[in-house]
C-alpha cells in the first residue's frame, strides 16, 4: 500500500493534469475533463501508477467528483471528472 505522502503527491499531479487537459465549466468555473481524455494522455499514463486508484483517492478526499463507483477504460471514457478543489 502506498504511503500517504505518495498518495498526496499523485493527487497533486492529477489536479495539475486535470487543469492542463480539462476546461473550466462555463457556469461553475470548475475544471472538467473526461476519464477517457485523462486515460489516453501519454503524460498521465507515464506518470501515475494507477489513474483509477489516484482518482478514487482524490474522490475520497473530495478533490474531484464523478458519478461512477468504478472507472474502467472504454466503458467509462465519457465519465465527467470535475475538479472540486483548486488549491493543490
Amino acid at each position: 500500500m502506498a504511503n500517504n505522502a505518495q498518495v498526496e503527491h499523485e493527487i497533486t499531479l492529477l489536479v495539475n493534469f486535470i487543469r492542463t487537459i480539462g476546461k473550466p465549466n462555463t457556469s461553475s468555473g470548475k475544471y472538467e475533463t473526461t476519464f477517457g481524455d485523462l486515460f489516453r494522455n501519454d503524460e498521465v499514463q507515464n506518470t501515475l501508477e494507477s489513474l483509477a486508484g489516484t482518482l478514487k483517492a482524490a474522490k475520497r478526499r473530495k478533490v474531484v467528483s464523478y458519478s461512477s463507483e468504478l472507472l474502467l477504460q472504454g466503458v467509462h471514457d465519457k465519465e465527467l471528472i470535475t475538479l472540486e478543489k483548486n488549491e493543490n
